[in-house]
């Protein structure tokens, strides 16, 4: 394993302040071998090695093939079950629970979802009955087998166009999304899918809270990630000029991997069902301008950033979107990673990832 991948697994299973509440329980990941799940996996291995919790992971995943080679064969610790969300045709939405039989989870961390711009633009159906059609395959799973806690994966997308940035935005405001813009199938496919956790949370007391995630990036990005990070960080390494193909006034939080699961795991033992909470580092507010600006000041002094704006490239509108994660905060949560550390972590991993 990449030595900054290993670093960040090390570091948070050494510091997460709960590891005695997860002992003996079975923990059910969906999108396992995302950059989010995978981190999450990884994480959840090491607290397990760690404190000896006698934990058991279930990996819902597209491939187990793939799975098998991020987490090893399936053992006492993990097992697999292969589920592609995007295919509802068929996956009735008590589906999951004969394929996990005998086996209960305890807890459930919904992420699998589609995150790529292009498919959005793409497949904005498949896009909205993926988050609607999966999530409802994952609440039912959690009201038959009477759950410990489930966390459903927002995002700061779902809050639309936010132009005023003077204040920090909390979790019962709302922006502008035009439902008629292809490109919006993903927000409005996010507040779809938070209003049916709310709606089983309210009904059938099911104990679901919503994580707004910032931007969330660190080690495990992808040598070939098409979000800005991604290539500001291999501009970086390249030492080449960063190529905006905006103006770059877009301007929002941003949060490290570990930072996103130990905030995940707190809301699953802490979270209050049927509510949303804002996970991101508020200090890491920034344009998109001035984030490349800053990875060339900090990280390629020589290089540029050179704006050639071009159509048709996925790219979310235009907002302000400055997060408040005072709730986050109440319970006990902070990041341990600002935002130059963020890129300077990713920049190592996509180093090493190339030797």
């Amino acid at each position: 394993m990449n030595s900054i991948l290993q670093e960040d697994i090390r570091l948070f299973a050494e510091t997460f302040q709960q590891p005695e509440a997860l002992r003996g329980k079975t923990l059910m990941v969906t999108g396992a071998t995302g950059l989010l799940g995978s981190c999450t996996m990884y994480c959840l291995q090491a607290l397990n090695r760690r404190h000896d919790l006698g934990l058991h992971l279930v990996a819902v995943v597209r491939s187990v093939e793939k799975a098998v080679r991020l987490f090893g064969e399936e053992s006492d610790e993990v097992s697999f079950v292969e589920w592609d969300f995007s295919e509802y045709e068929g996956h009735t939405p008590k589906g999951l629970s004969s394929l996990l039989a005998p086996r209960k989870a305890d807890y459930i961390l919904h992420l699998a979802s589609p995150t790529a711009s292009r498919f959005f633009l793409e497949h904005p159906a498949e896009t909205l009955q993926t988050a609607w059609h999966g999530t409802e395959t994952v609440l039912e799973y959690a009201r038959e087998n009477a759950v410990e806690g489930m966390v459903f994966v927002s995002s700061l997308e779902a809050y639309g166009q936010v132009y005023d940035d003077q204040t920090a935005i909390g979790e019962h405001e709302q922006g502008f999304v035009d439902p008629l813009d292809a490109r919006s199938c993903y927000p409005m496919a996010k507040r779809a899918a938070e209003a049916l956790c709310h709606a089983y949370a309210v009904e059938h007391g099911v104990p679901v809270c919503m994580a707004r995630l910032a931007q969330t990036f660190g080690a495990g990005v992808s040598a070939d990630d098409q979000r800005v990070f991604a290539q500001f960080a291999r501009s970086a390494i390249s030492q080449e000029d960063i190529v905006l193909h905006t103006t770059g006034e877009l301007s929002r939080c941003y949060c490290y991997t570990t930072d996103a699961v130990s905030a995940m795991l707190l809301l699953l033992l802490k979270g209050t069902p049927g509510e949303a909470y804002n996970v991101a580092d508020e200090t890491s507010y920034i344009s998109v301008r001035d984030m490349a600006e800053l990875v060339c000041r900090e990280f390629n002094p020589s290089g540029r950033v050179v704006v050639q704006q071009r159509t048709g490239m996925g790219y979310s509108p235009v907002t302000r979107l400055r997060l408040s994660t005072e709730r986050m905060r109440a319970l006990g949560w902070q990041p341990h990673y600002d935002l130059r550390e963020m890129f300077r972590r990713l920049i190592l991993f996509l180093k090493e990832e190339s030797l």
